[in-house]
């Protein structure tokens, strides 16, 4: 880190040529709104819980992202197999390879939800903003920002959790730079 434009580009390449591969999945899995559907509620559960200190934009648009969140799993939903947890440190590099790895939250889903799910991550670490590298005005799409959105928001605004300091503050990291995509996506002012 930060990304390098020319590592970040094969990486992308890399994620597009594995969905081609994994689709359909080569294994049975389980659908990502079966494995991420309880996380993926951020909006809505701040919706009752007190959103002091929450983006003015947020919070004033707080019902209209809970309802935009509320389609996420529809929107998600396709047969390839993917990592459903892609950063940096999920992704390997050698000389000819990119290798992603740790798949725990392994699932079926769209096959662009990897890249989508990952861009957050790619803008805090230094890399383009996510609009800059993936601009499909696909309403599926913006969903899925909007719920991968509202994870990071509500998360980053948690206690830490034991043994995992640094965790809130990647999770508000990439809610800022999701938040500012988001934004983008719906156009609402």
């Amino acid at each position: 880190m930060p990304w390098r434009r020319d590592e970040l580009d094969r990486v992308l390449t890399a994620l597009k040529e594995m969905a081609a591969a994994l689709t359909p999945s080569p294994i049975e899995a389980s659908t990502v709104g079966e494995v991420m559907g309880d996380s993926f509620q951020g909006w809505r559960r701040l919706l009752g819980e007190d959103a002091a200190g929450l983006d003015p934009w947020a919070l004033r648009h707080l019902a209209e992202l809970a309802e935009l969140e509320s389609g996420w799993e529809t929107a998600a939903a396709g047969d390839t197999l993917v990592h459903a947890d892609l950063r940096a440190d999920n992704i390997m590099l050698t000389p000819d390879r990119v290798y992603v790895v740790d798949w725990p939250w392994a699932c079926l889903a769209a096959p662009w939800y990897d890249q989508v799910a990952m861009l957050p991550s790619v803008g805090m670490q230094g890399g383009p903003a996510p609009h800059e590298l993936f601009d499909d005005p696909d309403p599926a799409v913006t969903a899925v920002v909007a719920a991968l959105t509202g994870y990071f928001v509500r998360q980053g605004r948690q206690p830490d959790p034991p043994g995992l300091p640094t965790l809130r503050a990647f999770q508000r990291a990439q809610g800022v730079v999701a938040l500012e995509w988001l934004k983008r996506r719906t156009g609402w002012v």
